[in-house]
């Protein structure tokens, strides 16, 4: 069986044997687990953000990052691809596993949530549980985790505590910028979802999305940028209506930004969706969604 932990384990290992060369760092805690400061304490890089959507997506997407132009503006861009789509955005990318231990408190992804299941209902979707020796989780949290957080990971993936990787940004970070519109295919698979749509149907999938500039709001601005400039192409085995009211501009929340909304994490789910979606399905192809350049350029016009 395919073990997305194993497959994110290989990419932990060129990323903790390279530490100084993708300015991250690694730390080994007393009870022997590991964790990989990417974007807390240190600056982090364009290679460690792209090898941090990698292991968060379980060693089961392609990452690339280039400039592209927005207008008269050169952005750098995410492109993600998968053939796993399904398992590898909502089984391994999706944070939903939100860990709190003493003071520590953050959103976790990663395979992990394979072998922990969180939350099960995913997994019972996908039909998969994975069997790994090791526990590789990426964690968006403004500080560290301890022995008493790697002790809580082991436990819920059933793992020695040895055999934990803990994978950490800031969401106000280099890598904290990737990693958050790296998810652009996750967020329309989440929409999907939630809008009943089997996505065990989608077969292949790919996206691109501009990486926002760092700043103290970048987690905001960086939902801006994956619902007005965000786009995702599937293939799928099957065509549904509900593709219609997948994309941002079928919200309410069109026109408005995420600095405007409030608390991301008290929002409504189905505010999260990418700005575009173009759908290849029973032999045809459609477009769903608009991009809307005029508003993300606002981020780089002082």
């Amino acid at each position: 069986m395919l073990s997305v932990n194993e497959r994110a384990y290989s990419i932990v290992e060129d990323l903790m044997e390279f530490e100084e060369d993708y300015r991250v760092e690694v730390h080994e805690l007393k009870n022997n687990a590991t964790v990989i400061d990417c974007g807390v304490n240190v600056g982090g890089s364009y290679d460690a953000g792209m090898f941090f959507v990698q292991i968060s997506m379980g060693g089961l997407a392609g990452v690339n990052i280039q400039l592209e132009n927005v207008g008269d503006v050169s952005i750098p861009f995410i492109y993600v691809y998968t053939d796993y789509p399904a398992l590898a955005c909502l089984g391994c990318q999706m944070a939903g596993w939100k860990i709190e231990v003493g003071a520590f408190s953050g959103l976790a992804s990663g395979p992990a949530r394979a072998l922990a299941l969180k939350p099960r209902e995913i997994f019972d979707i996908l039909d998969y549980e994975d069997d790994a020796e090791y526990a590789v989780v990426t964690i968006e949290s403004k500080d560290l985790p301890n022995e008493d957080v790697a002790e809580h990971v082991a436990v819920e993936c059933d793992v020695e505590t040895s055999e934990v990787y803990m994978l950490v940004t800031s969401p106000n970070s280099l890598v904290g910028s990737i990693q958050i519109v790296g998810r652009v295919i996750e967020v329309a698979l989440f929409k999907l979802k939630n809008l009943g749509y089997d996505v065990n149907l989608i077969r292949n999938a790919m996206g691109k999305c501009p990486i926002p500039p760092i700043s103290e709001r970048t987690d905001a601005i960086a939902n801006d940028f994956i619902s007005y400039y965000g786009s995702v192409y599937m293939v799928a085995d099957s065509y549904s209506d509900v593709f219609e009211g997948v994309t941002f501009d079928k919200t309410a929340y069109y026109g408005k930004s995420f600095l405007e909304m409030g608390d991301i994490f008290s929002l409504d789910p189905s505010v999260f969706a990418p700005a575009q979606i173009v759908l290849n399905a029973e032999n045809r192809s459609m477009v769903f969604g608009k991009l809307n350049p005029d508003f993300i350029l606002r981020s780089f016009r002082l």
